[in-house]
């Protein structure tokens, strides 16, 4: 290897290495300068990640185990009691994390799959295929999506692969309409036309064109829907169709505790027993409504300063 060599490579070395550190100080000014309400959001973003990942290893009792006499108090070996057939609450509320933040994000991720690649394909494409796309949505959305919701998994079943599939589907027509009017603007600049006569091809112009101009409001939309879809999927268990027992979840966990309400004035924890998943689900949706909220106003302050 000749010395130019050497030192062209050593150069690269150092710009990549420059390149890694901006971009790891950013990062940390980034988070320095970030509110109090950001900071919260993420400590319980992280919190529940860390719950959902390893909290099932250090819970005291198994998923449907039965740990002790029904309906026991606070404490005594029972931090927040046991339910109406002896099961540790605080046991299932880290295994329902698991779950419903599981589903909560496959199904997300699914609907901006489904509803992002047809909004982008809408919004470049135009024409007879823009209106028959938009016409199909339109019909879907005129549908009730919990009424909807309810019918489809009444024909097939209340099972986890249903479940993630049909949230995923109606979700993804929100995620369409949002994507497609973002979408239209970008598609008629002049990067995006030269890349058409280029002859670069309808995937290409969407993935490297498209697409990278329009993530700010996506990824903030992702917060959203993903809020959106875990308390629909509590709504849905709540009823009875969504997760099915002896599976863990927030939502069946509020149905099955919910006479324990009527036990309050004799006892104060029996009355705030049921209230706990559905404190899961508020404080997980506020810490994630913090980081959206503070993603909107960064994205908004860098548009305005370039």
């Amino acid at each position: 290897m000749t010395q130019s060599q050497t030192s062209y490579s050593a150069d690269q070395e150092v710009a990549q290495v420059r390149r890694r550190r901006t971009r790891g100080e950013r990062i940390r000014l980034l988070l320095k300068k970030s509110p109090f309400t950001a900071r919260i959001g993420l400590a319980i973003i992280i919190f529940y990640g860390l719950m959902a990942l390893v909290g099932p290893f250090f819970a005291p009792y198994g998923e449907s185990e039965i740990a002790g006499p029904p309906l026991a108090p606070w404490g005594n070996g029972f931090l927040f009691g046991t339910d109406q057939i002896g099961r540790d609450i605080l046991s299932r509320l880290i295994f329902g994390a698991r779950n419903t933040i599981g589903i909560a994000l496959a199904a997300t991720l699914l609907a901006f799959f489904l509803g992002g690649s047809l909004g982008l394909v809408a919004a470049i494409s135009r024409g007879w295929v823009d209106q028959f796309i938009s016409r199909s949505i339109d019909v879907v959305m005129a549908i009730p999506a919990l009424i909807f919701a309810l019918m489809l998994l009444t024909i097939t079943g209340s099972n986890v692969w249903a479940l993630v599939v049909i949230i995923a589907l109606l979700d993804s027509t929100r995620v369409f309409r949002l994507t497609r009017s973002v979408a239209v603007s970008v598609s008629v600049m002049d990067y995006v036309e030269a890349a058409r006569l280029r002859g670069e091809g309808l995937s290409w112009t969407m993935r490297r064109e498209v697409l990278p101009n329009i993530l700010p409001p996506l990824v903030a939309e992702f917060g959203l829907r993903f809020c959106f879809v875990s308390l629909t999927i509590a709504a849905l268990s709540f009823l009875g169709v969504g997760i099915q027992p002896p599976t863990a979840d927030w939502g069946t966990m509020v149905r099955e505790t919910a006479n324990m309400m009527q036990f309050a004035r004799f006892d104060i924890t029996a009355g705030l027993t049921p209230l706990m998943p559905a404190a899961c689900i508020a404080l997980l949706t506020i810490g994630v409504n913090f980081v959206v909220d503070w993603f909107l106003q960064t994205t908004s302050g860098l548009r305005d300063e370039t």
